[in-house]
């Protein structure tokens, strides 16, 4: 029942995302961890933040110049453009105005 759970926030993350705008391929995996704008999640918020500097944390992740646990290995599975695109994407996710 926890495990069921614990999955709630992760799928409601995954639809408000998906309700944002259309992601590039792989962008949607980072609301597994990282919530979506005007969600708390226990890891930094990446969504709406500078694109470029998206980009550089990225590229440190993918290089192993800044440490991590899981980060570095998931950035190596994306292109130099494809991190480009995923940051450009994050950054321009916003919390929405209720009416």
């Amino acid at each position: 029942m926890r495990r069921a759970l614990a999955t709630v926030p992760v799928l409601l993350a995954a639809m408000l995302l998906a309700a944002a705008g259309d992601p590039p391929p792989g962008a949607t995996t980072c609301s597994g961890c990282h919530a979506p704008p005007g969600v708390t999640s226990g890891f930094l918020p990446i969504y709406g933040h500078d694109a470029g500097a998206l980009v550089a944390a990225m590229l440190a992740f993918r290089s192993s110049e800044r440490p991590s646990t899981v980060m570095g290995r998931i950035m190596k599975g994306f292109s130099t453009d494809e991190i480009h695109a995923i940051a450009a994407w994050a950054a321009a996710q916003t919390v929405q105005a209720k009416k």
